[in-house]
């Protein structure tokens, strides 16, 4: 099959590898569609494993953990697909066996990274998608509804994450004022989930216009340019000077925690989505004094995919726009470039990999 490997440390580029064996457990996934995001860059680089000469050998491990495909064969005990069944996969794959994955936190898996106890993370610890065919764990796939194509199902893993955000919350957000820092894939569609779950308002702070105006169109009240002007205060005017009683904070900028923290109401809630890519200074003690709950989420734990699927069925997700580029796998290194250098505002790269 046709795959894309890393290289040393900044290259990736396609060979041809075995179609993956499948244990019991596992199904075979004929791969159409996959996509890039900031943890592709990172595994690129090799900063992911810890630096430059970490990581796997060149030339012997596949990345990609956002994509959708058609089942090819299934394992002895599996019973819940069948060949030809059109599915989306979720990244993550617990242990199953130590305190955190048996009360459902599996993307905090206390074994995290040992294959030996089960624990698998596709395109990270395990081999990934960017390939024509990839093996996944039975427990990582969602079945499609006829009205959820490849592309749209791919950018489901992305709402993955927004639905997780939303859940370690423990509160409903029908009524709460939300606030969304940063406009990329995870902020444009927490815009949209915040409010088909029934926030009250919303606001989208980022520094680009053109997503900014694509946020305005999914359904944000207020959109604020945070190079122009000052978020905290739009957010306090906006909510009669109590500050947003959510903020998501989706843009993996350090500066943004201050700004989620002091848009915050008093008592809110703010939750880190982001990635960091380096330590982080903030007002910790305006949180302490203002009685503000700050969480964190990895990935799209709790079986988000699989309710970000069905809110997608029900048409109540958009994904077309988030869309904008497309190559061949075989053209992956040019779509990491366009990715990378947010070439024509690329925000979601698309790779086709079979019809």
């Amino acid at each position: 099959m046709l795959a894309a490997v890393l290289g040393e440390a900044g290259v990736i580029e396609t060979t041809r590898k075995p179609v993956p064996e499948i244990g019991d457990d596992d199904v075979l996934i004929r791969v159409h569609r996959a996509s890039l995001c900031g943890t592709d860059v990172k595994i690129r680089s090799r900063s992911f494993f810890g630096g430059a000469d970490s990581g796997p050998e060149p030339g012997t491990f596949t990345p990609g953990h956002e994509y959708s495909g058609v089942v090819a064969a299934v394992g002895a005990s599996v019973d819940e697909f069948a060949v030809g069944d059109r599915v989306v996969t979720e990244a993550h794959r617990g242990c199953m066996r130590c305190a955190n994955c048996l009360s459902g936190g599996y993307t905090n898996c206390l074994n995290y990274g040992i294959r030996s106890k089960g624990h698998r993370v596709q395109g990270m610890t395990v081999q990934g998608g960017f390939a024509e065919y990839v093996s996944n764990h039975v427990s990582t796939l969602t079945l499609l509804p006829d009205s959820v194509g490849f592309d749209d199902a791919v950018v489901l893993t992305t709402a993955g994450t927004v639905m997780h955000a939303f859940q370690a919350l423990d509160m409903l957000a029908v009524g709460s004022s939300v606030a969304v820092i940063g406009p990329g894939p995870i902020g444009l569609l927490a815009v949209q989930v915040a409010r088909q779950l029934g926030a009250a308002q919303v606001f989208l702070i980022g520094t680009r216009e053109s997503r900014l105006a694509l946020g305005k169109q999914f359904g944000a009240d207020l959109v604020v340019n945070s190079r122009s002007d000052d978020p905290v205060a739009a957010v306090r005017a906006a909510t009669g000077g109590r500050g947003a009683d959510i903020v998501l904070e989706c843009s993996g900028a350090g500066a943004a925690v201050d700004t989620a923290l002091h848009a915050s109401a008093r008592g809110g809630n703010v939750v880190l989505v982001g990635f960091f890519g380096q330590p982080v200074t903030a007002d910790l003690n305006h949180a302490v004094m203002n009685g503000i709950t700050l969480k964190t989420v990895r990935g799209e734990g709790a079986g988000s995919v699989a309710r970000a699927v069905t809110l997608a069925g029900l048409g109540r997700l958009s994904t077309d726009p988030l869309v904008t580029h497309r190559f061949p796998l075989i053209d992956i290194a040019a779509a990491f470039d366009a990715y990378t250098q947010r070439t024509d505002n690329a925000i979601k790269v698309m790779l086709d990999v079979t019809d």
